[in-house]
């Protein structure tokens, strides 16, 4: 097995197609890293540094603590949100500007007819979400700044000078650009999803402190620190996920297609039997990503809501808006339900907009295949709309489940927030999956090589996970 892994690495390298557009990858992503270490002028770092490495619990004000909503977004931004870089924002605002147009794609007609029409379309599109990321990243930066100078971590004086701001905001509206436009050159000239790839790049090299934290904070004597029963836990809970990570990732419904036979001349053709392969998670983590993206918004219009309520001393509207401030932090009941259902929503939305049963039914019909005891056509997409329904709850409740545990194993074994996201649940699931999708186009281009792949034999047979069954 890993003779074969070795050799496929190898394979990869004598190929110069290949080996060059490994080498831009990875030369984009080391771009990335370093302007993860340029800083905003006119921050205190020390404070900034400080208050990130705190397991907090709570602000005292309700329960709203903007600092592990942070470290959850910390996951996307790969440390620059918690070090205040140029690159702090991440990819968060392109993402949302993507979830904004795809929404407004199923409501607004002139959007879906720009769909319907191709690369040409789709790019008009792709120019308007630029358009919105930018002004995304001038409301979210705006919106993390003012929470920097109100935890004085900016200088003094630099906190009220309106240069600062303009000059801030503009650094982190550049910074999303260039990592977007980054993101669009591994696409052309690289090799994996480039967005995909910048993110799972920002989690693996968060994960080298959350692994120090465990072994600082690894004390079976204090109950206060985490002891056997939760290293234990946290390892099982790496192994489940990875392992159902690959498995829902690889996981298919096989529907039975059969072809109809034809008679040229003397000569029967037709008449073999195969198979539609319909993925169980055929939406990868995008739910999980658009979902944990759009909970940044409630705690931060509730904790503006909080410090409204505190300013105008309104007793009743100050405990009302508290209460929702408990609910909605990190942890709480009501953010834990939202994610969830926001989970579901976003994996049959990515059905919708992907996955056509009425397209692949004309298909069938017109190459003479059929699903054996369906009549072709309308019952036929009748059909696979209905098992796609029922695979996708599954999947959905699978990208639920891995959603959540984090934040459970956080309250009940008292781990640091981050820690979980990135040894178990979200963060773990993202770098899994895009690094089986790096490994599929890896082994699409050796296959088509005649090299042997990953996981194919010395033969140079094709392997069990096939190219491109990755969605994210």
């Amino acid at each position: 097995m890993f003779d074969s892994i070795i050799k496929a690495f190898i394979n990869a390298f004598k190929i110069a197609e290949l080996r060059n557009k490994i080498l831009f990858t990875l030369g984009m992503l080391a771009v990335v890293r370093i302007g993860h270490w340029v800083p905003l002028p006119g921050m205190d770092y020390k404070m900034i540094v400080d208050s990130f490495n705190k397991s907090t619990t709570g602000d005292g004000q309700g329960g709203f603590n903007f600092d592990q909503i942070a470290a959850a977004v910390n996951i996307f931004s790969g440390g620059a949100f918690s070090h205040s870089t140029i690159f702090g924002l991440g990819v968060l605002p392109y993402i949302s500007a993507s979830i904004i147009f795809q929404l407004l794609g199923t409501v607004l007609p002139r959007l879906k007819k720009l769909q319907e029409e191709g690369p040409t379309g789709r790019q008009k599109i792709a120019e308007w979400t630029r358009y919105a990321t930018i002004g995304l990243c001038i409301v979210q930066g705006y919106g993390w700044l003012q929470f920097l100078a109100s935890k004085n971590m900016i200088a003094i004086q630099w906190a009220h000078n309106p240069f600062f701001w303009v000059m801030g905001i503009t650094a982190l509206t550049a910074g999303t650009m260039f990592l977007m436009w980054i993101g669009e050159q591994i696409d052309k000239h690289g090799i994996g999803n480039g967005i995909s790839m910048i993110i799972m790049a920002g989690i693996l090299s968060s994960m080298p402190q959350a692994i120090v934290w465990i072994v600082t904070n690894f004390d079976p004597a204090d109950p206060d620190k985490v002891g056997y029963p939760g290293l234990i836990a946290l390892i099982s809970f790496f192994v489940i996920v990875v392992a159902a990570a690959v498995l829902m990732t690889i996981a298919q419904r096989r529907i039975p297609v059969q072809q109809a036979k034809h008679t040229r001349g003397r000569v029967v053709v037709g008449g073999q039997k195969t198979y539609l392969p319909l993925r169980l998670n055929h939406s990868g983590v995008m739910p999980v990503v658009f979902a944990s993206s759009l909970m940044i918004f409630p705690s931060i219009v509730l904790g503006g809501l909080l410090n409204y309520a505190s300013s105008i001393e309104a007793p009743g509207f100050l405990g009302f808006v508290r209460w929702f401030s408990d609910q909605f932090a990190f942890g709480g009941f009501l953010y834990i339900m939202a994610e969830v259902l926001l989970i579901y929503f976003f994996s049959y939305f990515w059905i919708t907009v992907q996955f056509n049963p009425e397209d692949i039914a004309k298909q069938l019909r017109e190459h003479g295949s059929f699903i054996p005891g369906l009549r072709p056509g309308p019952r036929t997409a009748e059909y696979l709309e209905a098992v796609m329904e029922r695979i996708t709850f599954v999947g959905a409740s699978f990208l639920a489940i891995i959603a959540v545990l984090p934040t459970v194993i956080s309250s009940g074994l008292k781990v640091d927030p981050s820690v979980t996201q990135f040894l178990g649940g979200t963060g773990l699931l993202i770098v899994v999956s895009v690094v089986l999708d790096f490994i599929q186009r890896v082994e699409a281009n050796l296959l088509m090589r005649n090299y042997a792949g990953f996981l194919s034999g010395d033969d140079g047979r094709s392997s069990k996970i096939q190219s491109g069954r990755v969605a994210y």
